[in-house]
């Protein structure tokens, strides 16, 4: 392997993907008849469900006065034509594709057509039990996604376990530190993974895939322990993709595992990284409360860093990226500047990465 010398681009650590689709919430957290404020790529985003079991998103903040909707309530008035989002401030209500509905305060005679006027809504999809929101380039929202959210293997049936934390990082950052594959011995010292002692050479082969990567299907290392409760001689395959998505799929035989990680920028400063699972495997049915200490300890300690690196950042200094190590964050900023050039150019996504095998000790 050759040292490779690599500084960030001006765009790394700045700015987000837009026409995109990023992950908001579990759809069985939106319940009928309810709402919640979130923020995605610095905007303010009320995400909620009608009763009648339809989910919709638009911003959150009425145009009269600029309260938060998601702070108003579901109401169901016939001449409004069903179900709407009433603001708290002056009652103004908004149906779910964002037009006003009705104006309380309006008296006879008065030449306000509410009809007129919007909120701006957001493309949603519920899928595999998962709710997306497409953040469009367009500042007023313009125009149907031309693609769908990213489809999961083993995403079945309700998630097993779930757990989140906010990171005080760039999206960028985030996904840099997700996709490293030296930092565990590190970073991730328990008797139950990895210590520095038991590095030894890997060798994985990589191959392109739909708006990112894949570690090829392979059997864990052996100095990752915690494989071993899963019995059997499990295989895995690790794939990241556009814009913030990492899943681990792990096949045991007859049984498997998926664990799916989402990254969803709140503003340039914070990231909200979500933790899902799925498994048929009997594990979860007997360890699940060791497993939920494990994830949480996995992300302190991977925000323990963030925190830490966030000391250096804020020096603005140039960044050494070698290979084969750090080769993934390389191939993120490619797919980055390709995902923006090719909407610039109006023409369809061409995956810059080639089929290859990477070498790196941890």
């Amino acid at each position: 392997m050759t040292a490779d010398t690599t500084t960030t681009t001006t765009k790394f650590g700045k700015g987000f993907l837009r026409d995109a689709w990023y992950f908001v919430d579990l759809g069985r957290e939106i319940r009928p008849g309810t709402q919640a404020r979130r923020m995605i790529l610095g905007e303010p985003v009320l995400v909620g469900r009608t009763r009648a079991g339809q989910v919709f998103a638009m911003r959150d903040v009425c145009p009269h006065r600029a309260a938060p909707l998601s702070a108003g309530r579901v109401v169901d008035r016939a001449e409004d034509g069903g179900e709407t989002i009433e603001c708290p401030y002056h009652g103004w209500r908004f149906r779910p594709d964002g037009a006003c509905a009705a104006i309380p305060s309006l008296v006879e005679g008065d030449a306000t057509d509410p009809s007129r006027i919007r909120v701006r809504s957001y493309p949603v999809r519920e899928s595999q039990g998962i709710v997306f929101v497409w953040m469009s380039s367009d500042p007023r929202g313009a125009g149907a996604p031309d693609h769908e959210p990213p489809l999961f293997p083993g995403a079945d049936g309700e998630a097993k376990l779930v757990e989140a934390m906010t990171f005080d990082s760039h999206v960028d950052h985030a996904v840099v530190g997700l996709m490293d594959p030296a930092h565990g011995p590190y970073v991730h010292q328990q008797w139950w993974w990895r210590s520095e002692h038991s590095m030894h050479e890997k060798k994985k082969a990589f191959a392109p895939v739909e708006h990112g990567w894949a570690m090829v299907r392979h059997a864990p290392s052996s100095n990752s322990r915690a494989y071993k409760i899963l019995g059997g001689a499990p295989a895995t395959e690790i794939t990241f993709r556009l814009p913030g998505y990492r899943w681990e799929h792990i096949q045991v035989g007859a049984k498997q595992v998926l664990a799916l990680t989402c990254l969803t920028p709140l503003d340039d400063d914070h990231t909200r990284i979500t933790q899902i699972f799925w498994s048929d495997h009997w594990v979860f049915a007997l360890a699940r409360p060791f497993l939920r200490m494990g994830v949480r300890a996995f992300l302190k300690q991977d925000g323990g860093m963030v925190n830490l690196q966030n000391m250096g950042l804020a020096f603005d200094p140039t960044l050494i990226w070698i290979d084969d190590a750090d080769r993934q964050a390389k191939w993120y900023q490619q797919l980055k500047r390709e995902w923006q050039k090719s909407r610039a150019e109006g023409r369809g996504f061409s995956n810059p990465i080639e089929p290859t095998t990477l070498r790196w000790r941890s």
